[in-house]
């Protein structure tokens, strides 16, 4: 590729990280339970007073050296733009936090809205980041590696270890807290639809590469 093509990909991806952290922070104020890839960042910061873009930042490094550790030799060392990217993301989420502090809402059907926008926002995110094609994103990564590893087909892995962060958040929870946060309904319809709207997004979103980023 050539030098301003890669430029307007990272673009592209960085737009992506913007919209999906515009997404996190929607699921969060409608306290009906983030998506799970968010799930363990936000019980994390809620016991630690960390900032949820922080914890994300934490978490999200804890994966790229899971992808390390899993591929060793096959790890391809471009993967580890993962790093500045992370942090971005992380400041990202904060920043989307502060833009949308004033939103409030006064019943279930208002938090659902919110709640509905956060999940199309992260589905439209991942595509974004799909169509620029660049470096993946951290817990995909996770993902990815595990399939180039061992037998698994990316769907179940997916769904493996979207289960395993969702039971992880709920661990931490109960052991620090006493009581379930940050894990309800909302996570469930996340961890159904962000795929979902991703793949209805990727279309589209492939003659948009095709025009403005070849």
């Amino acid at each position: 590729m050539e030098t301003r093509e890669i430029v307007k990909r990272y673009i592209f991806f960085f737009i992506g990280l913007f919209i999906m952290a515009f997404g996190v922070t929607f699921s969060i104020k409608a306290s009906l339970g983030t998506s799970p890839i968010s799930s363990v960042p936000y019980t994390t910061s809620y016991i630690s007073g960390l900032s949820v873009g922080k914890a994300t930042i934490i978490m999200n490094c804890v994966f790229i050296l899971l992808q390390i550790a899993i591929l060793r030799k096959q790890f391809e060392w471009i993967q580890l733009m993962q790093f500045p990217a992370t942090i971005i993301f992380g400041y990202m989420i904060d920043l989307a936090g502060y833009i949308i502090n004033r939103i409030t809402f006064t019943n279930y059907v208002q938090q659902w809205i919110l709640c509905i926008i956060g999940i199309i926002l992260v589905g439209l995110g991942v595509s974004c980041e799909v169509a620029a094609n660049v470096i993946t994103n951290a817990g995909e990564g996770v993902v990815l590696s595990i399939c180039k590893v061992f037998p698994v087909k990316f769907g179940n892995a997916k769904v493996a270890f979207d289960v395993t962060l969702v039971c992880i958040s709920i661990l931490i929870s109960f052991l620090c807290l006493g009581r379930l946060e940050g894990v309800r309904e909302g996570t469930i319809v996340a961890a159904i639809f962000v795929g979902q709207i991703a793949k209805l997004l990727n279309k589209p979103l492939k003659k948009v590469e095709k025009v403005l980023l070849s």
